[in-house]
């Protein structure tokens, strides 16, 4: 009977530590995953390139896991007028962890004039 009891104490203190690391684990994603993003922007903004392009990559081996994505395409708008249109980007940035077991992204426009 003690066994039996302490058996189903044993699984559940197991389940609460197994809960208790993902949580975790999801907890620091999503506090790591915007400041990761917006750096990555950072990059894209301050490369040497005038033309802003797509690409993807890793952080490196302070974040170990970890892979960005940046999609930039045109958005044209009508409000700003035939000139400035085509300047007009649209940026998704993608953050995900361990080939996307976790994904963080957001969506941003920028007027960049080539």
């Amino acid at each position: 009977m003690a066994l039996g009891i302490m058996a189903i104490v044993l699984v559940s203190v197991y389940r609460l530590q197994s809960q208790t690391l993902t949580m975790s684990m999801e907890s620091r994603f999503y506090t790591q995953a915007p400041l990761l993003a917006r750096s990555a922007l950072v990059r894209l903004e301050q490369s040497k390139e005038r033309e802003m392009i797509s690409g993807q990559g890793d952080f490196g081996r302070e974040f170990p896991g970890y892979q960005w994505q940046i999609a930039v395409t045109e958005a044209a708008s009508e409000a700003l007028g035939p000139e400035f249109s085509r300047d007009m980007k649209r940026i998704d940035v993608l953050v995900t962890l361990n080939d996307g077991e976790y994904s963080y992204g957001f969506r941003t426009y920028r007027l960049v004039r080539q």
